[in-house]
């Protein structure tokens, strides 16, 4: 504030300030962060909706069959993709972050809303700070999901795969098809009817020890639990015939109204313990085997290329919000979309150097601290220089020469449109 002589006013030695200005320093989200927000959070979730979608229904399609080839309940199937969850998360978190960041600024870009901001004394940093708050916050729950989340809903995963190929999860009877119990039995069923508790046509055969043959066929049977014995059940048979042949003399054909006949359920082996695979232990886990010199160096060094390959996973995601705002921007008097293609395409080709860095490593071919974190170094100088093109050098593009070769194949492709032959051949005519 300034007296009318234009010298400014002061109160015990300091000038007075507008009420105004000091009520927006003291907001810690302006209208622009608030806006900003919006614009990510909306493609964000999105993404992330899309792409864990994505990956839950491609997998979807596997489970069923898989679970139809064992005779398994269809319910298993949800409880596994369950499971797979926090992994495709923590494929899709990343990606939905970048991509959120990325279409957010391209929108600002593309609006000049971007060119108002900075003109006004707003820079990239300073716009940044609404998506690094999102970024830190998404890296802590990526983190908690790999490290400890992701290792046990796997072990889980597998335990269920485990549990439904013996028969613990409640295999059924496969309809039309030879099954065998207890390897001296076989059991085959033309059809089922009530769920699963009617059997029509059903036909068994039994051996014994002694070369003793026993032969059943009834017309419908039901399996009934016994109170005596949980390993043993009942196939009560309505309607039908049995024969028995103990080789020595011509069988005895039989006919029944009702037959009981016991079925003992096979032994169901228990599942191995967690932590045979790297991938099954938490971080804390991870770190204590690959520092203790005492376990096989082998051991050691999947642990550490395991734990390596998390951490780098999580660190790189604070790097997203630099790659999307370098690739955000398209060129002037452009509305270009090149950038959101290189984008997954760099993510996911990084993703991929990772994977393979973690299996060498595995491998003892390179040390793990190389093999892993060799290549983000590279990929961070890359992001940072593109981020430094776009926000510090005037006219500055991260991919202007990938912007300049796209714009170039676009034009010839478009004379091959049926619109453009169309306008060719007005122009013809009129010049005719």
């Amino acid at each position: 504030m300034h007296d009318l002589d234009g010298k400014p006013r002061y109160s015990r030695g300091r000038p007075l300030v507008p009420r105004a200005i000091t009520a927006n320093r003291l907001k810690f989200l302006t209208a622009i962060d608030r806006y900003i927000l919006k614009a990510t959070l909306l493609p964000m979730i999105a993404v992330f909706i899309i792409a864990a979608s994505l990956l839950v229904l491609d997998k979807m399609l596997r489970l069923f069959d898989f679970v139809a080839v064992e005779g398994g309940p269809v319910g298993v199937v949800f409880k596994m993709l369950a499971n797979l969850l926090p992994e495709y998360a923590s494929l899709a978190i990343p990606l939905g972050l970048m991509l959120g960041i990325l279409l957010a600024f391209r929108k600002l870009a593309t609006s000049s809303e971007l060119d108002v901001l900075r003109a006004v004394g707003l820079g990239y940093n300073r716009l940044l700070r609404v998506p690094y708050m999102l970024t830190i916050l998404l890296a802590i729950v990526n983190l908690l999901i790999v490290g400890y989340l992701q290792p046990l809903s796997r072990y889980y995963y597998e335990q269920m795969q485990f549990q439904l190929r013996s028969g613990a999860l409640g295999a059924s009877i496969k309809v039309g098809e030879f099954n065998t119990l207890k390897d001296r039995m076989a059991l085959r069923v033309e059809r089922s009817e009530d769920g699963g508790t009617k059997l029509i046509g059903v036909f068994a055969r039994i051996a014994n020890a002694k070369g003793q043959v026993l032969s059943i066929s009834a017309r419908e049977g039901r399996f009934l639990a016994t109170a005596d014995s949980r390993d043993t059940i009942i196939l009560r048979l309505v309607d039908g015939t049995l024969i028995q042949d103990t080789g020595k003399a011509s069988p005895r054909v039989l006919s029944f109204t009702v037959h009981d006949l016991p079925i003992d359920l096979p032994k169901i082996e228990e599942f191995r313990q967690r932590g045979q695979k790297e991938r099954e232990y938490v971080l804390p886990e991870l770190l204590k085997i690959g520092w203790n010199k005492e376990l096989p160096h082998d051991k050691r060094l999947q642990s550490l290329s395991n734990l390596n390959y998390r951490l780098v996973e999580v660190v790189m995601m604070l790097l997203l919000p630099l790659l999307a705002v370098a690739l955000a921007v398209p060129p002037k008097r452009s509305t270009s979309s090149l950038g959101v293609f290189v984008s997954i395409v760099l993510v996911v080709a990084y993703h991929k150097v990772n994977e393979y860095g973690a299996d060498v490593a595995s491998l003892g071919m390179i040390h793990p601290f190389i093999a892993l974190w060799g290549p983000f170094f590279l990929f961070a100088a890359l992001i940072v220089w593109m981020y430094y093109r776009v926000a510090f050098v005037p006219g500055g593009q991260a991919i202007g020469a990938l912007e300049s070769v796209y714009a170039k194949v676009i034009r010839y492709l478009k004379r091959f449109s049926p619109q453009q032959r169309r306008l060719e051949a007005v122009k013809a005519r009129h010049a005719a």
